[in-house]
């Protein structure tokens, strides 16, 4: 078992984006899924790390036609259970480096909500994004979700008082630079390393969104919200979540782009 398969077997995924602090990454990712799909007909949707399903089987619970890949098997069994059968959903045990399963030009809407966190190579990041473009049919549109590297630095080295183990474990470089390898399970980016992987493909940007935004930094003050706070804090996030001088502090956001 690697790191990765270890990690999420004990790690309670559905949980978090069930949470009142997981629910503003989830509210936004579908509000611009929804964007994205809002002039397609019968769109053919292809997500690539679907995790337990959270977008994957609400998509197809709504009746569109859903492809779902996800590499941990512990998840995909999850991803399995949440299904009587009459969903339209494929779900597939499979790899975000390689989907030599599916034709070029084939999906409307292409999603890798996870695998850019767990790939620690510029070359395996570009890898997992030109297959998914591939598979994206032109002017169809490509989610990518990558988790920040200036929350780490201000929530987990200095918020959790871990600067002296991270300096001794040679995991910051001198301009503040997470390291990350397989046994720290997440690979952090800024926004010029995503603008970067973006130029070495067929697409252009369409927007840049702060998935959570401020959310993680007040997560116990979002948990204990009542329900009008939080719709407050949600139309709040949503004036905010594209504002481009804020992303970079976000811990996850969301690259969405269009196959030129």
């Amino acid at each position: 078992m690697n790191y990765l398969e270890e990690y999420y077997n004990n790690y309670d995924e559905e949980g978090r984006l069930l949470s009142r602090h997981g629910q503003v990454e989830y509210l936004t990712t579908m509000k611009y899924i929804r964007e994205c799909l809002a002039d397609v007909s019968d769109p053919m949707i292809l997500e690539v790390g679907a995790g337990t399903g959270r977008y994957s089987v609400t998509l197809a619970k709504q009746g569109l036609q859903v492809t779902a890949v996800e590499l941990i098997k512990h998840n995909l069994e999850i991803l399995r259970s949440k299904l009587d059968g009459t969903e339209p959903i494929t779900a597939i045990q499979g790899n975000a480096l390689d989907l030599s399963c599916f034709a070029d030009n084939l999906f409307d809407l292409t999603m890798l909500l996870g695998p850019m966190y767990h790939l620690y190579t510029k070359e395996d990041k570009l890898r997992a994004l030109s297959e998914a473009v591939r598979v994206t049919k032109k002017g169809g549109h490509i989610l990518v979700a990558y988790c920040m590297n200036e929350p780490t630095i201000i929530s987990y080295v200095f918020g959790l008082s871990k600067l002296h183990e991270v300096m001794d474990l040679n995991m910051l470089t001198p301009d503040w630079r997470c390291i990350s390898e397989p046994k720290d399970l997440f690979a952090m980016v800024r926004t010029e390393d995503i603008a970067a992987l973006d130029a070495e493909v067929p697409v252009k940007r369409i927007k840049l969104i702060a998935t959570d935004g401020a959310t993680n930094y007040k997560r116990d003050d979002i948990d204990a919200m009542d329900e009008e706070t939080f719709d407050k804090w949600m139309d709040y996030h949503f004036t905010i979540c594209e504002r481009q001088d804020l992303i970079g502090a976000s811990h996850h956001t969301l690259d969405i782009l269009q196959k030129v």
